[in-house]
Order: structure tokens, then sequence, then C-alpha cells
């Protein structure tokens, strides 16, 4: 499976590889291809002709996601077509650094935001680690989510993008990782603990507060050993989900 990865705009050669367990922010980097072998935040990259899309279904209206097999053995259920909430949804994660607060838009990503909410009930995150970080300045995110803790792990379905241009990567951001196709994001996801520069190309789906920013900031002054660069690798300090729930 492709690792997920981040492409840093002005540092193309540098971009970071974000896999679904152990490698970057957004599963594969769609810029760093070549770097796809790390751990990153991205997961398979899916057949274009199959990727999940939002649309409205006909009838009533009602947003309708389409959830793609990766083709990978998974005991993960799929999430409903049709998502069961909206609005602001709050997700509590207890980890070996403290209590991580993050707020989903159903809203305005309904189909990621029901991903998650769908793998946060069946338990999915509980146990997972998160495998990269990157402490450089201008560019400092968290990657979680990868159940393989290789950068390259998923729920064993892909989810359609929901990004529309206009995404940028305040700390405080929630965002998923992909693969070089859009529409390949899966359960892996970062957390920008530090204003970051990337191009808006991942789906933005939520925040964490910032009790959540400063914990992860806080971890990330013991470093990480170098996976991508010298400043792009495995936490020094472990950070564990322990339990995850909606609140």
């Amino acid at each position: 499976m492709r690792a997920r990865t981040f492409t840093r705009p002005a540092l193309a050669a540098t971009a970071l590889v974000l896999a679904l367990g152990l490698a970057a922010c957004g599963d594969d980097d769609p810029e760093d291809e070549a770097s796809d072998n790390s751990s990153t935040a991205s997961e398979t990259t899916e057949d274009p002709t199959a990727t999940g899309t939002e649309s409205e279904s006909d009838a009533g209206g009602a947003t309708e996601c389409e959830y793609v097999s990766d083709g990978t053995a998974s005991d993960v259920e799929l999430p409903p077509a049709t998502p069961t909430t909206s609005g602001e949804v709050e997700v509590s994660i207890e980890t070996t650094i403290g209590q991580f607060d993050l707020t989903l838009d159903g809203d305005r990503t309904p189909c990621t935001t029901n991903s998650m909410v769908s793998l946060v009930e069946q338990g999915f995150y509980d146990g997972t680690t998160c495998h990269r970080m990157t402490v450089s300045q201008g560019f400092q995110v968290l990657q979680c989510g990868d159940p393989t803790g290789t950068g390259s792990g998923g729920p064993g379905y892909t989810i359609p993008a929901e990004y529309d241009g206009t995404e940028t990567y305040p700390a405080g951001t929630l965002a998923m990782a992909r693969a070089q196709d859009p529409d390949s994001g899966g359960s892996q996801f970062f957390i920008c603990f530090g204003d970051t520069a990337l191009g808006p190309e991942y789906t933005v789906f939520g925040t964490a507060d910032q009790e959540t920013v400063d914990a992860i900031a806080e971890a990330a002054e013991a470093g990480v050993t170098p996976v991508m660069g010298p400043e792009d690798g495995t936490p020094n300090t472990e950070i564990t989900f322990e339990t995850a729930t909606l609140d």
C-alpha cells in the first residue's frame, strides 16, 4: 500500500511523505511520489476511474458519500453512505501525552467527518500510534491514524476529497493525509501544531483545541528520529492513542 505524503510548495524536493501509519501527514504526498516508500500520511492510490465523490441524492437532496474498497483485507465496516451527523462533531482522544480534543466540521466535510465518526465508533483508532512528525520552521505537523504504525496502513477503503482550493493550514488545523490521488484518503490524518505551508490539496475537516496543540508542541521539543529528513521522522516522544470517543 502506498504511503501518504505532503509536499511543501516552496520545497518540492523535500516534500513530506505522510503515509498511513509511519510516514507523513496526508497519506501520500500528491507531489512527491518518489518518496512514497517511506511512511507518510497517504493510503493506497486508487484507480482514478473508481474514486469516491460527494453527490446529492435524487430523493430529498441528502448528501451521499461513496467509499471505495482499496483492495486490502480489513475487518472495518464501511461508513454509511448517508452521513449520520452534521454540524460540529466533538471527538476526544486519550493519548500518552494528554487528551486531544478535536472538532469535526460535518457541514463542510460531511463524508470525511462521517468516516471518522464511524471509525471512532468501531474503536479503530484505539491503540494506534502517531508515526510521523515534522519539526521544521513553518512546517510542523503530527500524523496519526495508521493502525500498522508504518505509514502505509488504513481502514480498507478510501474516501472522497473535500477541498475547494481555499484551504490554509494554521496551527490547530485537522486535515486528511492522502496519496497522489486526491480521493485516496482513509484513516490517516494530521494535526498542525504550528503554522504550516502546504498547498490547498488536503481536506481540512476540523480543528484541534489549543491544549492539544500545546501538548504536541511540547512533545515536539524532544525532536524526531529522522526518516524523511533531519526534521521529519518518528517522534522521539511516543504518542499513542489509548481511546477515542465521540462527545
